[in-house]
């Protein structure tokens, strides 16, 4: 027998967080009964990441439904802790209500801020207040370890910088990869694993570092070397199609010759 509910031609958040307390409830989906926070910890990020494709894809379509997803996982968690009696759907939204409240003051309490730095230091400092932090390393500490690497190490740069410490300027991204390149090739030389481990660490640091300098986000500068590396691997792959051959056909020699032809020509149609 069907649950009974409403058939409607169009549903509101309402609707939403009614349906799963439905697949939620004792006659309910026996997968999403079975579901802790833990088990679709991992559809939560896919999910984020499908929008952030939707969105530099310019698809408002795919957009659409990329955040009904997200909407859905947040939804999902808040109803397993309303089923223990933590908190609810509105207790979530009450929390995010006020902290905007909070941390506009220049539009809900008069205080003036005139320009979007200044917007910026407000909610920075408004945000330290509410966490207890008293120093500037508890800024650093609060940011997720969870985070991709490159995005953490933006984070930490940026918020360092905020306190004083410009990484960037501290010490010149060239010089201090070069220092870190030589540690490498040290460590290649000898096979120290774990001296390659931390060269390799520095270097992506540094270049997180040098990324600052020019305002650029090094984790989207990476995304879009992947996208070219895919670029050139099929031009290659179909260079070599020409010739009657696969890739691992190839001496390294040849192998050289064919890639630097492929880059030339995804270069020249890409106008990079």
């Amino acid at each position: 027998m069907p649950v009974p509910f409403e058939q409607k031609e169009r549903y509101c958040f309402e609707d939403l967080c009614q349906i799963m307390k439905v697949l939620r409830g004792s006659e309910g989906c026996p997968w999403d009964r079975e579901q802790d926070h833990h088990s679709i910890r991992r559809n939560f990020v896919e999910e984020v990441y499908e929008v952030l494709e939707a969105i530099d894809q310019e698809n408002s379509e795919a957009l659409e439904e990329e955040l009904g997803d997200v909407l859905l996982q947040v939804v999902f968690h808040a109803e397993m802790e309303s089923e223990k009696g933590v908190f609810d759907i509105d207790s979530v939204c009450d929390g995010i209500c006020k902290k905007l409240i909070r941390r506009h003051p220049h539009i809900f309490a008069g205080v003036v801020a005139e320009t979007t730095q200044q917007v910026l230091s407000n909610w920075e400092e408004i945000k330290r207040q509410e966490k207890g932090q008293t120093t500037k390393t508890q800024t650093l500490e609060s940011v997720p370890k969870v985070l991709p690497a490159l995005m953490r190490t933006e984070k930490l740069q940026s918020r360092s910088q905020k306190a004083g410490v410009d990484m960037g300027t501290l010490f010149p991204p060239v010089d201090a990869l070069r220092t870190a390149l030589d540690r490498l090739a040290g460590a290649l030389e000898q096979k120290d694993v774990s001296g390659a481990d931390f060269a390799l660490g520095e270097m992506l640091f540094t270049m997180a570092a040098a990324a600052r300098l020019f305002d650029l986000d090094p984790e989207f500068s990476l995304y879009q070397a992947c996208d070219r590396f895919v670029e050139r691997f099929s031009a290659a792959e179909q260079l070599a199609a020409e010739q009657g051959k696969s890739l691992d056909a190839y001496s390294r020699g040849e192998l050289l010759s064919l890639w630097e032809q492929a880059e030339k020509g995804a270069l020249n149609s890409k106008n990079v």
